[in-house]
């Protein structure tokens, strides 16, 4: 039995049945991110799964609830298992009623792939997730969709793949959103930091890719820290590759302070870049995350936070009616206030992107620049906060969630008609 601290509710929980459709991402984190106990709901998968061993769609779910729990490696094992036997499955939203979309996928946590199921909550969207990998020879015998979508993300993990679907999707005559998997393999934190250089509306500081023999030399003074990039200078913010939210990452200061981090992050490269002190004119960190869709920009959420690693679950907000009275004023105010003092960074953006969907975590600087921390087409967005405490939250998601089902139906719209 999965066992969870989360208190039980009468509410009650999804109808499950035995054919290759699938609760899905949005619906079972939203089960936990609400704190309900999940327990019920993984003994009638294992139920289904003991009754009949081939039940990959039982499984896929298994798979969510243990990477919403953050059992990552047990949650991977399932997923390969689920994939392994079927390569399809669906999530229904709604009464199904709306476009059919499907999405190229891979193995991966919740960062690997753009956050579809959650962009389509609350919509009448079915979303089919067809797994590929370097086996995959040709998108053939596909279901049934109106539109597809490149949904792999960048990552380490991912470039080879990326370089594959590169080829697939090449040969291949349907419309797909986020089509050029080269364009999101360029994505990496070097990259964006040089893509964004020369923009003066935008500050993306300048990331290096450091060996970790390079750095051991800097921190025992055998080298200097300048000679690993021009200009590079402490404070230092020093980070593993391929790491998001903050996993790993800290402000280095000083040699012995780097030394401290290279022992405890033993990989053969990392990520080097300058610390940039945003603190508001309040002497809060802020961080606004906002997602392009067709060029248009959406915010999604504003945290506030006394440290410089600013994560929303983590700064305090649901704690602070003043915090949260700041990212409403921004929330409300986005079209008309921060979208037009940063038109021209954002025409920017989407001119280095060209994706029909990607999203940035950013934060205004006070000479009035654009500061770009990240730049991904699989940052997860959602709707999942309480709505008594973040009632503001629910209108600005639902405008950004029909701006996405806009631009998917706007792409079937233009799909060539398909020959019987």
């Amino acid at each position: 039995m999965l066992m969870t601290k989360v208190p039980v509710t009468d509410q009650a929980l999804p109808n499950m049945s035995a054919t290759p459709q699938i609760l899905g991402m949005q619906r079972i984190v939203s089960l936990v991110y609400a704190g309900r106990d999940v327990t019920p709901l993984w003994n009638e998968l294992m139920q289904r799964v003991t009754a009949d061993p081939t039940d990959a769609a039982a499984l896929l779910d298994m798979a969510t609830i243990l990477q919403t729990l953050g059992r990552t490696e047990e949650a991977r094992q399932i997923l390969k298992s689920a994939v392994q036997m079927r390569r399809d499955f669906y999530a229904v939203h709604g009464d199904g009623t709306g476009p059919r979309l499907l999405a190229f996928v891979t193995e991966g946590d919740f960062m690997a792939n753009t956050p579809l199921d959650f962009l389509l909550a609350d919509s009448n969207c079915v979303l089919w997730l067809r797994y590929v990998d370097l086996e995959t020879t040709a998108l053939v015998d596909l279901p049934e969709h109106d539109v597809a979508f490149m949904a792999i993300g960048e990552s380490t993990e991912n470039t080879p793949l990326l370089a594959h679907m590169q080829k697939l999707l090449a040969g291949f005559d349907g419309t797909v959103m986020n089509r050029n998997p080269e364009l999101i393999a360029r994505l990496t934190r070097d990259g964006v930091s040089g893509m964004l250089a020369n923009e003066p509306s935008i500050l993306s500081p300048f990331t290096y890719r450091v060996s970790h023999a390079d750095l051991t030399a800097v921190a025992t003074r055998a080298k200097r820290l300048d000679a690993c990039a021009p200009g590079l200078a402490y404070p230092l913010v020093v980070r593993p590759i391929s790491t998001h939210a903050g996993n790993g990452m800290e402000r280095i200061t000083d040699s012995a302070e780097l030394a401290a981090f290279l022992e405890i992050h033993p990989v053969p490269e990392l990520y080097v870049a300058p610390f940039i002190d945003f603190r508001g004119s309040d002497g809060l960190y802020n961080k606004q995350r906002i997602v392009f869709i067709n060029g248009k920009a959406f915010a999604s959420h504003m945290a506030l936070s006394d440290h410089w690693i600013v994560h929303y679950l983590s700064a305090g907000m649901a704690q602070s009616a003043a915090k949260r009275a700041v990212e409403q004023a921004w929330m409300e105010d986005f079209d008309h206030d921060f979208a037009v003092r940063h038109k021209e960074s954002f025409a920017a953006l989407c001119r280095h992107i060209d994706l029909d969907y990607f999203g940035i975590d950013c934060a205004e600087l006070p000479d009035g620049r654009l500061l770009v921390f990240e730049l991904d087409v699989a940052m997860v967005v959602h709707n999942m906060d309480d709505p008594f405490i973040y009632p503001y939250k629910q209108v600005a998601m639902r405008k950004l969630f029909d701006g996405f089902v806009d631009a998917v139906r706007q792409s079937a719209a233009t799909a060539p008609a398909k020959v019987s």
